[in-house]
């Protein structure tokens, strides 16, 4: 028996949103380039694929090394899987893809957009995240607080664009020990305007800054 093409899109789709929670386990981004190009062919959009290179290259977020060659020039660490998985979660929430865990009110987005630079000119945790503005619409990452991860908060409204956190955890280089990690919450949070030119959709806490690449 062959599956019809709406089981093979349901099957993709489910697979896509496993794999955005959990990039590593799947194969990193050439993992989510072929899942989403075969989305895209199930979908009749045979250049899907390339208009989304093509759109992420106008904002400089497209390198040869893809989205992740885009992001290491920017993000303070080098284990960036999660924050990876984030920019694909977009384009997925907006293909209707991506299943929300939770979904903010109006009310809450416009508290969250309006708070969110006074929010990053400190240092923050993960509890402070959560604390402040609940639990996220979707955890790029897994739940174990001694790695890093992106937390995502969306409406149900496409139109207006996800914010992500990116939190890190992590040791300076040469410190002993180096487990477990000492530095929690360090790094930045993703500005609600994420159709600018990256990288100023960044904002960046004091330690984000601090450890942010020099290039």
């Amino acid at each position: 028996m062959v599956r019809s093409g709406d089981q093979i899109h349901a099957y993709l789709v489910n697979q896509v949103n496993r794999m955005l929670r959990r990039l590593s386990m799947f194969g990193g981004e050439p993992a989510l380039w072929t899942t989403f190009d075969h989305l895209y062919f199930l979908e009749g959009d045979e250049d899907g694929i390339e208009n989304l290179r093509q759109s992420w290259r106008d904002r400089n977020a497209f390198t040869p090394t893809g989205v992740k060659g885009a992001l290491q020039k920017q993000l303070p660490h080098n284990d960036i899987e999660y924050a990876l998985a984030s920019i694909y979660g977009e384009v997925a929430r907006n293909r209707g893809w991506l299943q929300l865990d939770r979904t903010l009110t109006g009310d809450e987005y416009t508290a969250l957009c309006a708070e969110i630079a006074a929010f990053t000119e400190l240092d923050r945790t993960w509890t402070d995240v959560v604390g402040i503005f609940g639990e996220p619409s979707v955890l790029f990452g897994g739940s174990n607080p001694l790695y890093g991860k992106s937390l995502g908060y969306a409406t149900a409204n496409v139109s207006d664009p996800m914010v992500i956190f990116h939190l890190w955890n992590g040791v300076d280089p040469g410190a002993e020990p180096n487990w477990p990690p000492k530095v929690f919450g360090s790094g930045l949070a993703g500005d609600p305007l994420r159709r600018r030119l990256f990288p100023r959709l960044l904002l960046f806490t004091p330690e984000g800054h601090r450890r942010r690449p020099r290039i």
